[in-house]
């Protein structure tokens, strides 16, 4: 083909080399982040290291490509004077300052590290803006660390040397057709394989690579912090860093009335299993158990299986999710902990020690792990049950049967079901969660059932149930178990998705989710309805309550079970707004001022009634809502969660 001839290989080559030394040196930066820090963070042996390494390279895509972004897209633009000596000067000089400053990033890192126990992220700059004294901070650490600079210097200078052991030579194109059609083909090839460098994946089921997506691959979550590069750990926290610590009450208003800690007396002899469903986009609108006194026109329940196994177990009708994405809900069953505008588990502090139903349980001597049917790792559930403290993952990996693959997400929901209800109790008692997928945005489900279902009024209709027949298919399986008559189990969703009644447009309903207590064993006495105000953070210390966990619990929810009655405070985001229900009202809070207080009835947040009605209840909700706030803030920011 003629026009292959205009193909620019040495500028091609050139360009992979250049990009390959900035991995070689990325390299050298963790081991030498590892070896300043390897009393911090512990390795046990070189397979270990080389294994940690090797993962690194991923999040080293990422901050290599988003570093180097422009100056592949110059080296490759098809501008005729690219080999051009002052050209190619150009080039040197963007690649130097750019990966200059980038690299300089993880050398900080070597020092920061010690005092953060995180990576470098953009919450560096809040400090910043409290600090008079940053430059002469930075002066002193660099005195007090002089082999960090020297050692900069140093692999500087041999980055340049070996950058310039390849040089581009000058050539002319001599048809400029042929050159233009090479040089554009390079440019989509490349542009392709930069976005899926970026993202981490060229998978449709995979979220571009977080910072709690480093703990997937470690033994312990401090690991993560090896997997990461600065660069990258900074560039992913960029502009979306909305934690910043507040005050706006005394630490004895908090105690007194937000109580972020909880103790319940419990005894019990023969500690439960417990197995929680999070089941994908459950929303509470498809579940007829749960709208029978909603008084809505024309209902049709989706989920035959639940509603009958409703009728046998404590329910909670007027339960709300606590964020808005999958990984949020996650957060919010386990460890009790709501995504505010920014989600926890995105942001610079999610890696830090977590007090949550995984670590109660492992106190108590329990078999913990985690079931989701995904490529493993999908959803950033690995890595954040890695910081949580699952002993145990289970993915499509483990499963290791793709033939039952979804094609799009993960492993269809009913032969993963069996899976889990046999493969769990090897060791009791145990504790695990299972993830379903199978109702998830494309909606499908597996031919062979293509009509046993109803098409219902909108798509999610009719894979919600599947999943619902999935988990009865479950049940049969799972009463066969040994296990299974001293099990509590727990159903709610991650989080709401498509509406087709209007009750459920409204605007807190987006958050409404079922949250069911299901148990054979009577002893628990798990029946009946309640109308409490409850959310997905209530989970936890009811479990950690019901196993008989009598030790404080941090948390902000609250024992559903308990005859120690403490306060709701139900707290979720829109994304740029938290709300907070607090006793008969609904307030809304801007990160400084409650903007907005609505009646409880009023799902909708239609009347606005904060300068129409005054009274004593009002004005202390707006003060606990700021006391949540603080708490929240202080907690995560200075790694209190435990």
């Amino acid at each position: 083909m003629k026009f292959l001839k205009g193909f620019r290989k040495q500028e091609v080559l050139a360009l992979v080399y250049r990009i390959f030394l900035a991995y070689f040196f990325y390299q050298i930066a963790r081991l030498l982040f590892w070896y300043f820090n390897k009393d911090l963070i512990k390795v046990d042996s070189v397979s270990e290291y080389i294994k940690l390494a090797f993962h690194g390279t991923a999040f080293d895509t990422t901050a290599i490509l988003y570093v180097n972004a422009l100056f592949i897209l110059l080296s490759l633009l098809p501008l005729v004077i690219n080999t051009k000596k002052v050209f190619q000067k150009i080039l040197f000089w963007l690649y130097f300052i750019t990966n200059g400053i980038a690299y300089a990033m993880n050398f900080g890192d070597f020092i920061y590290y010690k005092f953060s126990q995180a990576r470098l992220t953009s919450a560096v700059f809040q400090v910043a803006e409290h600090e008079s004294n940053v430059s002469k901070t930075l002066m002193i650490s660099v005195g007090e660390h002089p082999f960090v600079l020297i050692w900069y210097v140093v692999l500087m200078a041999l980055w340049v040397f070996l950058y310039k052991r390849v040089k581009v030579q000058e050539v002319k194109p001599l048809k400029l057709l042929p050159y233009f059609i090479t040089s554009i083909l390079t440019l989509c090839i490349t542009a392709v394989l930069v976005v899926g460098g970026i993202r981490g994946d060229f998978k449709h089921s995979t979220r571009p690579i977080n910072m709690v997506d480093a703990t997937r691959f470690v033994t312990n979550p401090l690991q993560g912090n090896m997997v990461l590069n600065s660069t990258f750990s900074f560039f992913r926290t960029l502009n979306t860093n909305n934690f910043k610590e507040v005050h706006f009450v005394d630490e004895k208003f908090i105690e007194d009335n937000v109580q972020p800690y909880k103790v319940y007396d419990r005894k019990v002899e023969n500690r439960p299993n417990i197995v929680i469903f999070i089941v994908e986009s459950f929303g509470r609108e498809y579940s007829g158990a749960f709208n029978k006194d909603k008084n809505i026109k024309d209902y049709v329940s989706y989920t035959p299986f639940m509603d009958s196994l409703a009728t046998q177990s404590l329910i909670f009708p007027n339960t709300f999710a606590n964020g808005r994405q999958s990984i949020h809900g996650m957060s919010s069953v386990l460890a009790g902990i709501p995504s505010l505008t920014d989600a926890f588990t995105g942001s610079p502090y999610s890696n830090q020690k977590i007090q949550s139903i995984v670590s109660v349980c492992n106190d108590l001597g329990y078999d913990t792990s985690f079931y989701h049917g995904a490529p493993n790792g999908s959803m950033g559930f690995l890595g954040f049950g890695n910081i949580l403290g699952f002993k145990h993952y289970f993915g499509k990996t483990e499963y290791n049967h793709d033939e039952d693959f979804d094609g799009m997400w993960a492993i269809w929901d009913e032969p993963f079901l069996q899976y889990f209800a046999k493969n769990v109790g090897k060791k009791q008692p145990f504790m695990t969660t299972v993830f379903t997928a199978s109702s998830h945005h494309p909606f499908k489900i597996p031919e062979k059932y293509n009509g046993k279902f109803k098409k219902g009024k909108i798509e999610i209709h009719e894979p919600m149930q599947y999943t619902d027949y999935a988990i009865k298919q479950y049940f049969e399986t799972a009463k066969k178990q040994p296990w299974y008559n001293n099990t509590i189990f727990v159903f709610t969703g991650d989080h709401t998705n498509q509406v087709y009644y209007p009750e459920y447009e409204r605007a807190m309903n987006r958050y409404a989710v079922p949250l069911v207590f299901y148990s054979p064993n009577p002893a628990y006495q798990l029946k009946g309805v309640s109308q409490e105000i409850a959310q997905q953070a209530d989970i936890y210390p009811t479990l950690a309550d019901l196993i008989g966990y009598n030790k404080p619990i941090r948390s902000w929810g609250r024992s559903l079970v308990s005859d120690k009655k403490y306060p709701f405070i139900v707290v979720n985001s829109d994304g740029s707004t938290d709300q907070f229900m607090i006793g008969n009202y609904i307030y809304r809070f801007d990160g400084k001022e409650i903007i907005g207080v609505y009646d409880k009835s009023d799902l909708s947040l239609e009347k606005n009634i904060m300068n129409e009605v005054k009274n004593p209840e009002i004005e202390r909700g707006k003060k606990i809502a700021k006391a949540w706030y603080q708490d929240y803030m202080d907690r995560v920011i200075n790694r209190k969660l435990y």
